[in-house]
């Protein structure tokens, strides 16, 4: 090549590269790579409600995966549950109990036991424990509750219970929050609880 042709092609590049903005913008420092995390909170018990297999069907057979169903709880009045799907049943249980965690709910305790009566759940003297099976006494041991009486209506589902527990447990009330909405003192709610009850 001539010297004229080596100008050239020299000047064609710098132009090019000033149409592009010149020189590159620098990047970001990288940032350390933090350990992958549960998302549990160490405080938690968890317990499994329910192992599912379940197949789809496909052309070459069926392909199975797991589903999973959770129950987590601090045993002082907060409880969740989670359901997770996988291909196994360690990663089903895992992505269960990080959903779980994720979506707990207050429970209201007063004396060990639930402040009154909700559908399917009743408030219990001290010394009655848990009377609950399955799903239903996993959730309510986590939530903290020590003595309680439960009936289930119907079905024996354990996805059904689980939900329909936690509609009743989200429902319960104080003493104090019901004295608040209604504007009055919590002495004189008690004392019209004791007078109905003798």
């Amino acid at each position: 090549m001539s010297e004229e042709n080596k100008t050239e092609t020299e000047n064609e590049v710098e132009g090019k590269g000033e149409k592009k903005g010149g020189r590159r913008p620098q990047r970001a420092p990288k940032q350390e790579k933090k350990p992958a995390q549960d998302g549990m909170n160490p405080d938690l018990e968890e317990r499994v409600v329910a192992v599912n297999r379940v197949a789809k069907v496909v052309k070459g057979g069926r392909r199975f995966s797991f589903a999973a169903l959770i129950v987590v709880g601090d045993k002082n009045g907060k409880v969740g549950y989670g359901l997770g799907k996988a291909k196994e049943v360690p990663d089903a249980i895992r992505k269960a109990g990080m959903k779980a965690s994720k979506r707990m709910i207050k429970v209201s305790i007063e004396n060990g036991t639930i402040p009154h009566e909700v559908l399917g759940l009743f408030g219990a003297g001290e010394g009655t424990g848990i009377k609950a099976a399955g799903a239903c006494r996993s959730i309510l041991e986590l939530a903290g509750v020590k003595n309680v009486l439960t009936k289930s209506v119907r079905g024996s589902n354990p996805h059904n219970i689980v939900k329909a527990t936690f509609k009743a447990l989200k429902n319960l009330r104080s003493l104090d929050e019901v004295a608040t909405v209604r504007g009055v003192n919590t002495k004189g709610l008690r004392m019209k609880a004791k007078a109905t009850k003798a």
